[in-house]
C-alpha cells in the first residue's frame, strides 16, 4: 500500500472504530457492571470475530449477503433483536448486585458471533474491501491476498483499542455508579444507546 492510501486507512479506522456502535456500547456497560475483567474477554472477542468477518468479506462473503436479499434481512432482523434484547436486560440492572441476576453476561463466543450481527461491522468490512482490497487507487489491486492481512492487522488493533478504551472508563466509572441510582439510570443511557443503535440498523 502506499503511504496515502495507508493514511487514509488509518483515519477511516480511527473514526469507525472509536465512534460508539453496539461493541463500545456494551464493553463500557460490562465493565461498568462487571468489572474491566469480566469485559476484557468480550474485548478480546470483538477483534477475533471481526477478523473472521473482514476475512470472509474479502473472500466473498461479502458479496453473498449483499446478492441475497433474505439473507441480508436475516442478518440484520437477528442484529437488531439482540440489541433490543440486551437492552432490555441492561435497563433493568440498578445495583451490581442485580448484575447477574439481569444476565448481563457476554461469553467470548457470544462476542465474536456478535460481529456477524452488527451492521456497523457489515458495512465497514464491505467498505474496506471495495476501497482497499481489491482496490488499489482507481485501479484493480495486484496483490489483494496481502493487503487483506495488513486490514486485518490494522483492524484487529483498532478493534480492541476502542473497546478497551470504553471498558476503561466504564471501570474507572464503577465506584461512582455503585452509588444510588446512578447505576440504574447509567444502565438506562446506556440500553437507549443499544435501542438508537438498533433504530439505526434497521434504516440500513
Amino acid at each position: 500500500m502506499s503511504p496515502a492510501e495507508i493514511t487514509a486507512l488509518l483515519l477511516f479506522c480511527t473514526a469507525m472504530s472509536f465512534s460508539p456502535g453496539p461493541n463500545t456500547t456494551l464493553a463500557t456497560a460490562l465493565a461498568a457492571n462487571g468489572g474491566l475483567k469480566r469485559a476484557l474477554r468480550f474485548c478480546l472477542a470483538v477483534p477475533a470475530g471481526w477478523t473472521v468477518l473482514m476475512a470472509g468479506s474479502g473472500l466473498g462473503l461479502g458479496a453473498l449477503v449483499l446478492g441475497l436479499p433474505a439473507l441480508r434481512w436475516a442478518v440484520k432482523i437477528a442484529g437488531i433483536a439482540y440489541m433490543l434484547w440486551l437492552a432490555w436486560k441492561l435497563a433493568r440492572a440498578g445495583q451490581l448486585a442485580q448484575v447477574d441476576a439481569a444476565r448481563l453476561r457476554v461469553t467470548f463466543w457470544q462476542g465474536v458471533g456478535l460481529q456477524f450481527l452488527n451492521i456497523k461491522a457489515w458495512m465497514l468490512a464491505l467498505t474496506l474491501t471495495a476501497g482497499w482490497v481489491v482496490n488499489a487507487g482507481a485501479a484493480p489491486a495486484r496483490n489483494p491476498g496481502e493487503r487483506l492481512a495488513i486490514i486485518c492487522g490494522f483492524m484487529a488493533l483498532f478493534a480492541f483499542a476502542s473497546n478497551f478504551t470504553y471498558a476503561l472508563v466504564g471501570s474507572l466509572l464503577r465506584n461512582w455508579l455503585a452509588q444510588g441510582q446512578r447505576l440504574l439510570w447509567f444502565n438506562r443511557m446506556l440500553a437507549l444507546v443499544l435501542v438508537g443503535t438498533a433504530g439505526w440498523m434497521a434504516k440500513l
